[in-house]
């Protein structure tokens, strides 16, 4: 039985950008935080990261045993040693998200998680809101929320994650709770980081554009920029929420650019969806939080702010571990699923009515 109150619990996050595992402690009560616990890290190696992209757009009986055991020993090894944790969420690794039509698919098993870390898992958070008519996605909103409270936002603050995907969470910190109507409005930007990290690993062999550096030497080419934008996906009113790889046609749209514009261009489309997608915020923000890698690439930032009429920052400036949110999201959800209360509603993933989703499983 999970004990009342305020709880130490452990989340585990790996994303879209198949960097490697994040993992981070918070004190909650399912509502509000009470503070923040230790944090670690554990990357996926060349080889590894190799393998987790060679099984993206797989469903659950597609995965071989080697992707699983990988995707499993590394979140054990990541998330083992934390002590004083009553409870740690495990996402697993999104391999393929189809709302509306084959669901969404984490792989990694909870249970086994939960029996090799002696300690009870909530797992597989987006299949309950995907099967009740949601996108599945993004499932960090709820805990963006009691992050404007934690930072004592007076008005509407929004917060960006730039991981492999976009997604954007616009807040209104007056509202009493995450589900009141007007609280949140959340919904995936477009691509982010994971295409530029394709155009890199392909050409340069490197997995990332660090700093920026190469876009930053290179030139927005506006052809191509303009056929990004005219896909459907951003014609579409939010909530909505994209697999990775749904625009992979944007190496084709930069395939005749050489490595600079490349950069440039594809580093430009990704802002261009985040300006898009600020159009559909019921209020202009006070300003726009960054997290995820993206808020390291000064000319992802350059663009945004240029490109934005509110002061754009990295999280960190309000105090807070860009780094780490998205895996203490998955712990905030963790304790919110194991104290029965809901994890996304109809303004966040599109979902027919406030859920909660999740399974708890404890050790054998």
């Amino acid at each position: 039985m999970l004990k009342s109150g305020t709880v130490r619990a452990l989340g585990a996050m790996s994303g879209t950008s198949l960097d490697g595992v994040d993992v981070a402690v918070i004190d909650t009560d399912g509502h509000s935080i009470s503070g923040f616990g230790d944090t670690g890290y554990h990357p996926y190696s060349k080889a590894e990261r190799t393998v987790l992209h060679g099984a993206l757009g797989q469903w659950q009986s597609q995965v071989g045993d080697d992707v699983i055991a990988l995707i499993e020993d590394t979140h054990v090894t990541a998330m083992a040693g934390f002590e004083g944790v009553d409870l740690a969420g495990f996402h697993g690794q999104t391999l393929a998200h189809d709302p509306g039509g084959r669901g969404t698919h984490q792989a990694g098993d909870g249970q086994r998680i939960a029996n090799r870390l002696g300690l009870p898992v909530v797992w597989d958070f987006r299949s309950a809101d995907v099967r009740l008519g949601g996108q599945g996605a993004p499932l960090a909103p709820f805990y963006h929320f009691a992050l404007a409270k934690w930072i004592g936002a007076d008005g509407p603050v929004a917060f960006l994650n730039l991981g492999g995907v976009g997604n954007l969470t616009w807040v209104d910190p007056s509202k009493p709770v995450p589900e009141s109507d007007g609280a949140l409005l959340a919904f995936d930007t477009g691509p982010a980081n994971a295409p530029i990290n394709d155009l890199m690993q392909q050409r340069l062999g490197q997995p990332y554009d660090k700093d920026g550096e190469l876009a930053a030497r290179g030139t927005v080419v506006t052809g191509a920029l303009e056929l990004f934008l005219d896909d459907p996906y951003f014609y579409k009113m939010p909530p909505k929420s994209l697999d990775r790889n749904a625009f992979d046609q944007m190496l084709d749209l930069v395939r005749e650019l050489d490595d600079a514009d490349a950069a440039a261009t594809m580093t430009g489309m990704a802002a261009s969806a985040v300006m898009r997608a600020m159009e559909h915020c019921p209020a202009p923000p006070d300003r726009v939080l960054v997290c995820g890698g993206g808020r390291k690439n000064p000319t992802m930032m350059a663009m945004l702010q240029a490109g934005l009429d509110c002061p754009v920052q990295p999280v960190e400036d309000a105090g807070l571990d860009g780094d780490m949110i998205e895996a203490q999201a998955f712990a905030y959800l963790a304790v919110r699923v194991a104290k029965g209360l809901p994890t996304s509603c109809t303004s966040t993933t599109g979902v027919r009515a406030a859920v909660g989703g999740g399974i708890l499983s404890r050790p054998d």
